[in-house]
């Protein structure tokens, strides 16, 4: 009996060191890389205390250090992210909370209209309902009866009182208005003075046109001694000759201006005038061409002129004081008076788009004063305005330089 027990002992000791034996330790390379398998794991075989069924290192041979270092760290790695989250969630919230003060102040309309208690009562006359959020009324028919109410109050006594005592605004606009129509007569007498140069004007170049071509032996030796003298142009720079200077600078001056436009969106109308502006429409920028007929260089051209054509220029005395004749060189050997029909009637033309442009502002001037005058004594301007006056013996609330 005890041989037995002998060799039971002895084959149970053999085979403990192999039952007991520590496992090798695994390396982090050994191990799986998905935290989902250590998280199954963690949860399956040991709680925040550790393992249910081992409280001891010693008694958990078979857990590996490298393991259970690693289902640590992805525990932390779950906590962290949960506190996160529990972060954001309350940032979300106090921001929710904030946005919702915020527009409770902006928008005192968006307030709770459950609440009745809450709301102002209605300013409407007699009204007892609380008022509409956003607004003094709970209807538009109590806003309207007491504003019809406050007219019948308030406007018969300021109608009383304007036509009671004087008003000073409304004298100013009607010596304005007098003022304004003096100059509108004045820029009339003007304009109608500026049309009877204009047709005498077309009259004396048909009379110049008619004179007979006659050599001038004393101009053409006038001009001649000039001929060493040089000026530079205005335009381009380039020195030139006294006598061809008028007639080079006219070209260079309308070469330079063709470059440029002048334009507006829409055409001249103005009734009785003839002949002010170009009004030549350009399809690709859609416009009216707004300079002057007789000078745009862009859209006209001078005439070609005959061999036989007169200047027909009116010679003047004393650069003013006309003397009645004419200069009868031919047109194209005179350089004194290069261009001259086109600048009288540019000079002319100019002085009438002056006078059209004062007539336009006196109008617009006109029509805001009346514009005022009107609206001075209006429902509104007497509801709105009133004058207070102090001294209630008299009536006239204006100063002793003003009667």
């Amino acid at each position: 009996m005890r041989e037995d027990e002998g060799t039971v002992a002895s084959s149970i000791v053999k085979d403990l060191p192999e039952a007991t034996a520590t496992p090798e330790p695994l390396s982090d390379e050994d191990l799986p890389l998905d935290p989902d398998l250590y998280q199954d794991f963690c949860t399956a075989a040991f709680d925040d205390h550790g393992l249910p069924w081992m409280s001891d290192q010693e008694e958990s041979p078979f857990l590996d250090p490298a393991l259970r270092k690693r289902a640590v760290k992805v525990k932390h790695v779950k906590r962290r992210e949960k506190k996160s989250e529990k972060k954001k969630e309350e940032r979300y919230k106090r921001h929710r909370q904030k946005q919702k003060h915020k527009d409770k102040w902006k928008h005192p309309e968006r307030a709770d209209v459950k609440d009745p208690a809450s709301l102002p009562q209605c300013l409407g006359p007699g009204c007892v309902r609380p008022a509409q959020p956003g607004s003094k009324y709970c209807s538009d028919d109590c806003g309207m009866k007491l504003a019809a109410n406050r007219i019948y109050e308030i406007l018969p006594q300021r109608i009383q009182q304007w036509q009671q005592s004087p008003c000073i605004a409304e004298e100013h606009g009607k010596k304005l208005l007098e003022r304004i129509r003096r100059e509108q007569q004045g820029a009339r007498t003007r304009l109608q003075e500026m049309e009877r140069r204009f047709h005498e004007l077309e009259a004396i170049i048909a009379r110049a046109k008619q004179q007979a071509v006659r050599e001038d032996e004393e101009s053409n030796e006038g001009d001649s001694d000039d001929t060493d003298l040089q000026i530079f142009c205005v335009s381009c720079g380039h020195p030139i000759n006294p006598r061809v200077a008028l007639r080079h600078m006219e070209r260079c001056y309308a070469k330079y201006e063709s470059q440029t436009s002048f334009g507006s969106m829409y055409p001249t109308r103005i009734e009785g005038a003839t002949r002010l502006f170009c009004d030549v429409y350009n399809p690709q920028s859609k416009t009216y061409c707004k300079r002057l007929q007789v000078l745009c260089p862009e859209h006209s051209r001078d005439p070609k002129v005959p061999a036989d054509e007169v200047c027909g220029c009116p010679l003047v005395r004393d650069v003013f004081e006309l003397t009645g004749e004419f200069c009868r060189l031919p047109k194209r050997q005179c350089n004194r008076h290069y261009c001259w029909e086109k600048l009288r009637r540019a000079e002319v033309d100019l002085e009438r788009v002056r006078v059209w442009y004062k007539l336009d502002e006196l109008f617009e001037q006109e029509r805001n004063v009346r514009t005022a005058m009107t609206n001075r004594a209006g429902l509104l301007a007497l509801m709105l305005h009133q004058t207070i006056q102090h001294d209630p013996l008299t009536t006239d609330l204006r100063s002793s330089a003003d009667r």
